[in-house]
């Protein structure tokens, strides 16, 4: 190769093979119609426990339990899969530093430092609930209106208006003959001039 040769990158073709659809086995755990997906979620999730102190039993009680919670959670669809994937690993993590925190030996920094990450985990977890939530409501908000009549005197009705056995139609009227009902008459300041008649309703 002579100093005026530039070397060029290989070009490399890739395949990306895409199985048949099947019946996936472990939809639970993620949500996915791909089994790739939820076994590589499911791995990531348990690789996120932390076991560097636990024996073979313990270890595995915490594996089933994080597959427990995955599976608990009923993930319908990818989104659904990660964000409670993060949700156990936020608070496995968080569980942790208490922990930590907590250990007799632990300094004040230290201390403090695993409480101040606590907290900021804790705070994610709800963050990721939230998201979970608004996602599994897709953002639908029910307004409720409720139906408000004022009575002579100023007293507020607010709700439907029932009275014993009496139907919609019943209760409509009811609702109409309060908001309609006739205002004592006001009377002047000079008492020779004649009372002040006021409207009732609006008609």
């Amino acid at each position: 190769m002579t100093a005026n040769t530039a070397r060029r990158p290989l070009s490399r073709n890739i395949e990306v093979v895409i199985p048949r659809p099947t019946k996936p086995e472990f939809k639970q755990l993620g949500g996915s119609d791909s089994d790739h997906f939820n076994q590589m979620l499911a791995t990531q999730t348990l690789a996120t426990l932390w076991v560097a102190n636990s024996d073979d039993e313990q270890r595995n009680r915490q594996y089933l339990a994080a597959t427990a919670t995955m599976i608990g959670a009923k993930p319908a669809d990818e989104l659904e899969g990660m964000l409670i994937s993060q949700m156990i690993a936020c608070h496995a993590a968080s569980l942790e530093c208490y922990r930590r925190a907590m250990l007799a030996e632990q300094s004040f920094e230290g201390r403090q430092s695993n409480l101040s990450a606590a907290n900021k985990l804790s705070r994610t977890y709800t963050m990721l609930l939230d998201a979970l939530s608004k996602h599994r409501g897709k953002g639908q908000q029910v307004v409720r209106v409720e139906h408000v009549t004022v009575q002579a005197g100023g007293q507020a009705i607010v709700g439907a208006i029932t009275q014993g056995g009496g139907g919609h139609q019943q209760s409509e009227d009811r609702a109409y003959a309060l908001a309609h009902a006739p205002e004592p008459e006001m009377r002047s300041a000079d008492p020779k001039r004649e009372p002040l008649p006021v409207a009732g309703g609006v008609g």
